[in-house]
């Protein structure tokens, strides 16, 4: 249906030589996950545009699903390499759109569901997992914390 392009175009202020911008196009950092398909299920239209934004710099393609049955239909039409889930939606919520995506894998196929949310008391960890997520991550979510998560399960994902 379509292609997304990420890339950095770095500029010399007006008047600086064209070495300056080759200085410049050398100190920009690679993306660390080019290409990476991340479905970000969100309710807050704040929140994901802040993590899309957040993935955007670290180089995935990041599409947005406002709730659970938004985003099981994006993963009907398309593959992900992750999906980072809200935990609290309206319409389905992340626990449920987690144990649908689970419950529709077969042949050994498992796609990562990271869980995003406020919740951060003692049990909402096991309560995520126990809905089929893999992981947790709470918000507000920091890029680091984020770019650790990512690089964690992509690697199991392409050792599987």
């Amino acid at each position: 249906k379509g292609s997304a392009f990420t890339f950095v175009v770095p500029f010399a202020p007006a008047g600086k030589p064209a070495q300056a911008l080759m200085a410049a196009s050398a100190e920009v950092e690679p993306a660390r996950f080019n290409a990476v398909r991340v479905l970000v299920v969100e309710d807050n239209p704040v929140n994901q545009l802040v993590v899309a934004r957040m993935l955007t710099k670290e180089g995935c393609v990041a599409q947005v699903a406002a709730d659970g049955r938004q985003a099981l239909e994006a993963l009907r039409n398309a593959r992900y390499d992750l999906v980072l889930m809200d935990c609290q939606m309206p319409v389905m919520d992340g626990y449920e759109a987690a144990r649908q995506i689970r419950a529709r894998e077969q042949d050994g196929a498992h796609i990562p569901v990271i869980a995003m949310t406020a919740n951060a008391l003692r049990g909402d960890r096991e309560v995520c997992l126990a809905a089929g997520m893999d992981d947790y991550l709470s918000k507000p979510v920091r890029a680091e914390e984020l770019a650790q998560v990512l690089e964690q399960w992509l690697e199991r994902a392409r050792k599987a």
